[in-house]
Formats: structure tokens, sequence, C-alpha cells
């Protein structure tokens, strides 16, 4: 499968994935509310918290989002994602056991990558869509900009360290598939509840980069 059809299976076409750390199962329904109205119906659920599992179930059950598993590290975090419904599964480095548990229970996978030899170990295990994490800290899109010279084949989702100003820049290179970001789920917003923020920064966000996303694609 090539990269862009990987993509949109992760993604359902959205170019842009609110990264989501939450522990609180309760509100869930209200975060994937807030983040459809926002028109960013995709999420990244981070395994970093007791609840993480509870929260992706909760997002998934809605039936209205795209949900995957982040922060996996453990081939067992595999079965777990997908047991949760998981649609697909991102992890912060290349782990040989976790792509292989997702490749056996079909789920894509986003393996972490920010060198050169990480890149062809990727591709050794059939894998030509990777995320760069974490971004900023290996040098942003400049680094993203050498790799790809090298590595034409492979397409790269940024995360880490992202903004609403810098994500342009990245999404404008065609070596970027999409990004992640959490400005439009920060962490403050949700332990707040402020679910009208969280829609409001979605939606700016779907209307700042849609015109880049349309010019990609075409």
């Amino acid at each position: 499968m090539s990269a862009p059809d990987v993509l949109d299976q992760l993604l359902g076409g959205h170019r842009v994935v609110p990264v989501v750390v939450f522990d609180d199962a309760a509100r869930a329904d209200d975060l994937g509310a807030a983040m459809v109205a926002g028109g960013l119906p995709v999420a990244e659920v981070t395994f970093r918290t007791p609840e993480a599992g509870a929260v992706l179930r909760a997002l998934a059950a809605r039936g209205d989002l795209i949900v995957g598993a982040g922060t996996v590290i453990t081939a067992a975090q595999v079965d777990q994602a997908k047991e949760a419904g998981a649609t697909f599964v991102v992890s912060p480095g290349l782990s040989a056991s976790v792509v292989r548990r997702c490749q056996e229970v079909g789920l894509p996978v986003l393996p972490g990558v920010c060198t050169a030899s990480e890149i062809i170990a990727a591709l050794d295990l059939g894998v030509d869509v990777v995320k760069f994490f974490p971004a900023e800290a290996y040098g942003g899109l400049g680094t993203i900009k050498a790799l790809a010279a090298a590595f034409p084949q492979v397409r790269f989702v940024p995360t880490g360290g992202i903004t609403a100003a810098s994500a342009p820049s990245y999404l404008a290179h065609p070596a970027i598939a999409a990004l992640g970001g959490t400005w439009m789920v920060a962490p403050d917003l949700l332990a707040a509840g402020e679910w009208d923020e969280v829609t409001a920064r979605c939606a700016a966000a779907v209307a700042l980069y849609k015109p880049v996303l349309e010019g990609v694609s075409s």
C-alpha cells in the first residue's frame, strides 16, 4: 500500500491530528463532540495516563471519530489499543515488535524516527510513512528536508513542539503527509472542560490549513 493510501486509511483525509493527553473517560464524549464540532474528527489518544484506554474506548464508541493510540511502546499495548477500538497506532520510537504486532493484527502503524538509520530500519519492516519525533527538538523542517532528500519514498508525520504558527510551513512541504499537535486539545483546556475553546481551535486549524492541504494534494 502506498504512503498516501496509508494516510487516507489512518486519517480519513485529515492532515492535522489532535494529540490527546487526557485521563477522564467520563468527559471523553464532551471532548469528542468538541473536536467533531470543530471539523477535526480525528485523534491520537496517547497511552501516557492510567485511563488512556478508557478514553480511547469512549471516543471510538461515538462512531464519528477516527481514533488511534499514541505512545505505544510494547506489543501488548498494541493488543490493548485494538481491543479499545483504535484504528491506527503511533509510537514515539521504532520498535520492531510493535510494528510486527500491528502488522499481525491489521493496524496501520506510524513508528517514530529521527535518524537515517531508523528510517532504514522502518523500510526494512515495510513501513514508508513514519512519525518524526520529537520534531522541533531534532531540527524540525530543516532535518526533515535533509532526510527526505535521501529517502524520497518516505513520508513524514512530524509531532513534538509544532504550533499553529509553524504548522503551515511543515504542511507545505511535499514530504509531510500530516502532522500532530496538542494546541487544539491542550491539557489545560481539557482539564478545565473548556470545550468551546477546543471547538474554536479545531475550527481555526481547519480554516488555516485547508488551502495548504488542497495545494499539497492537487
